[in-house]
């Protein structure tokens, strides 16, 4: 692997927005679904973290948790949120176009390659342009938007445009060094069902390999624009002092209050830099009506949320 670049896809990827939204040019063969009536209510999409079913190492010294880097193939990204099946398996989440196979064309879910499920996915601690850094865990691809999507041959507009979400398998042997918890911010509190308001505060946790290892750069704070209505509630923008970069790729977003908002996803090529999140509430919901992970489920964080 050459390090001294990231992936073409990573950054195809996070720089390949000016909005996920375009003019729909025909019916959807399949529409978004509704989170509400996808597996039943809203709250079976969460699960507080001690009825998850099994222990959570501290959030102090965990290894696997929201911000980790991950390496696919030649994409560097960063997870987001951890989730649990009905099944016992464990899954934390990163973007669908950290597993692409670089095709600059390929800018949306339903034209853009993948590798397959099953591909490994490595945890690594201190990647920089000039190494991977250390492996500190491996898993699996388990779930991709862009594959699920395009066997589907989903035709909703947005749907393919913004739906930008996969799912690593951590190894059972490994599920006891994973913790919920988002570094410095703690939380996720809740699942965020509404979308953000515009000027409200929202916080992130990038770790991209061109950070080099720099943690104060990690944390983000920004601030909420309106959302384009013509996106269906997938995506929302927010502008920060220090945005997204690639490799911050798939990171999770929290509300003001602490709710899972959604993972980054992309950057306008405009000044001031607006990041794209894709919403988790969308995300999720689509996951768990055509992923085959039954009772998948986002877990919330040990560690109250702080926004400051």
């Amino acid at each position: 692997m050459n390090h001294f670049q990231l992936s073409v896809a990573a950054v195809v990827g996070l720089l390949a927005l000016s909005g996920c939204s375009i003019e729909p040019t025909g019916s959807s063969q399949l529409s978004p679904p509704d989170p509400a009536a996808v597996e039943g209510p809203i709250e079976s999409m969460t699960t507080a973290p001690d009825k998850a079913g099994r222990s959570w190492a501290p959030a102090a010294s965990a290894d696997i948790t929201p911000g980790v880097q991950t390496y696919t193939q030649d994409g560097q990204c960063t997870t987001n949120f951890v989730f649990i099946d009905d099944a016992g398996n464990t899954y934390i989440g990163q973007s669908a176009h950290c597993a692409g196979t670089g095709e600059p064309e390929g800018a949306d879910g339903c034209t853009a390659g993948s590798q397959p499920l099953g591909t490994t996915v490595t945890f690594n601690r201190g990647g920089s342009p000039l190494s991977a850094g250390e492996v500190i865990a491996t898993g699996e691809l388990a779930y991709s938007s862009w594959i699920t999507m395009q066997g589907f041959r989903e035709n909703d507009v947005n749907t393919y445009k913004c739906n930008d979400f996969g799912l690593v398998k951590v190894r059972p042997e490994d599920v006891g060094r994973v913790n919920p918890s988002v570094p410095l911010w703690g939380g996720p509190v809740d699942l965020n069902t509404t979308g953000a308001n515009p000027g409200d505060e929202v916080h992130g946790y990038g770790n991209s390999s061109l950070r080099f290892g720099i943690t104060g750069l990690s944390p983000q704070t920004g601030m909420s624009s309106a959302d384009d209505p013509a996106d269906g509630g997938w995506a929302h923008r927010h502008t920060a002092p220090t945005p997204g970069v690639p490799g911050d790729s798939g990171s999770a977003f929290l509300d003001s209050h602490g709710r899972a908002l959604g993972t980054l996803s992309t950057i306008a090529l405009s000044l001031p830099a607006v990041n794209a999140v894709g919403d988790l509430n969308h995300e999720l919901a689509y996951a768990r009506a055509h992923s085959g992970i039954t009772g998948l489920r986002l877990v919330l964080g040990t560690q109250p949320f702080r926004s400051s």
